[in-house]
């Protein structure tokens, strides 16, 4: 029992074992808030579990010693640090869809081309804009590849119009043509 009151621990030790069960807890609770609004609403409460029994720990040492400053520090801290954490991961993660709206003057038949190749379904609109005729382009895309498609629009109408919203649920598959398993197929008749 001497080590748990050493100086050592008490001043640094425990007070890295908050920090990282804040960055963990945290990051925990921002994935799952996330994952509850793209409809992942299985994987949710499982986070949630683990979330709270990691917070649970995490206070329980805090109210052991509500004497020491250093552990409110850290507390402080490991939030901070987890919900950037959190949305890193979620980031790289990339999980659900989005819809790119392009609005452009300029002619977007290179760009429609290029769109449909790759595999995107594109749905083009002509329409009237403030200052004339515009084509409006919708484009349905898994997170992952929204940097390419931004790619393609850059590259073919670098002076268009877009913006990106988030899609909770996307009832077909046919925003990127890819490949089907055989088996699959067959279901799909």
């Amino acid at each position: 029992m001497e080590f748990f009151d050493s100086w050592a621990f008490v001043y640094i030790i425990l007070p890295l074992l908050i920090i990282l069960s804040r960055i963990v807890d945290v990051s925990l609770g921002t994935l799952r808030i996330i994952f509850v609004s793209k409809g992942m609403t299985r994987v949710a409460p499982l986070i949630g579990f683990f979330e709270v029994l990691i917070w649970i720990i995490a206070i329980g040492r805090i109210m052991d010693n509500l004497d020491n400053w250093v552990y409110y520090v850290a507390y402080a801290g490991g939030f901070g640090l987890g919900n950037y954490i959190g949305m890193v991961i979620e980031e790289r993660l990339a999980i659900g869809h989005e819809m790119v709206r392009v609005v452009t003057k300029r002619d977007a038949t290179d760009l429609v081309t290029r769109l449909r190749n790759e595999g995107y379904g594109v749905t083009y609109v002509d329409a009237h804009g403030a200052d004339g005729e515009v084509a409006v382009l919708y484009v349905i895309v898994r997170r992952s590849m929204i940097k390419t498609v931004l790619g393609y629009i850059n590259y073919y109408n670098p002076r268009a119009l877009y913006t990106i919203e988030s899609i909770k649920f996307v009832n077909k598959e046919i925003y990127h043509k890819t490949k089907v398993p055989v088996q699959e197929t067959i279901r799909m008749k």
